[in-house]
């Protein structure tokens, strides 16, 4: 069983660096706010839907104090210790808790100067291992539609992918249990 809590791992980037893939912690607070701010503002916009300066400090907690059952949240990060910087992070929620198909909403953000490298791929890879762990069937996402990086991510990641257009954002489905191509 995974311990999604407590899960950390070192990873190797497509340009050779290595990073700490690990679980999101209360303390991390102070290093998302950073995180946040290195971020430019269309990679905002298509992540939130809409522009903003800042995370609240409600968005902070449900971002860093999870329960790890039903919602989950990995970092990837260089540094050690105090010296330490999230990088990019990926997260999952579940939606629907009840019957046999138990899906989760995911996202993931990456820091425009780590792009290229391979972390959003990663990060996906990782979410879809604990989430098949605790039996969910499939992630979702709204994205929108000039997104074509996170939409190229999600037809990269080696889950089965259907998409639907919905108003303003494209509906993404990744099956969780039907075989990979």
């Amino acid at each position: 069983m995974i311990d999604a809590a407590n899960y950390d791992e070192i990873v190797t980037l497509k340009n050779g660096m290595r990073v700490k893939i690990r679980s999101i912690r209360p303390d991390d607070k102070k290093r998302l706010v950073e995180a946040f701010k290195n971020l430019d503002p269309e990679s905002i916009y298509t992540r939130f839907f809409y522009h903003k300066k800042m995370l609240t400090d409600q968005e902070l907690k449900s971002a860093t104090e999870l329960d790890f059952e039903n919602a989950v949240a990995l970092v990837v990060t260089i540094g050690k210790a105090e010296l330490e910087v999230i990088i990019g992070g990926g997260r999952y929620a579940v939606i629907d808790e009840s019957g046999p198909a138990r899906s989760a909403e995911v996202a993931v953000t990456v820091e425009e100067d780590y792009h290229r490298q391979g972390i959003a791929r990663i990060l996906m890879q990782h979410l879809a291992i604990i989430a098949s762990e605790k039996c969910l069937s499939c992630f979702v996402a709204e994205v929108l539609p000039e997104n074509r990086g996170m939409l190229a991510v999600f037809s990269r990641s080696g889950l089965p992918m259907k998409t639907e257009r919905g108003g303003d954002a494209m509906h993404v489905t990744l099956s969780l249990t039907e075989d990979r191509p």
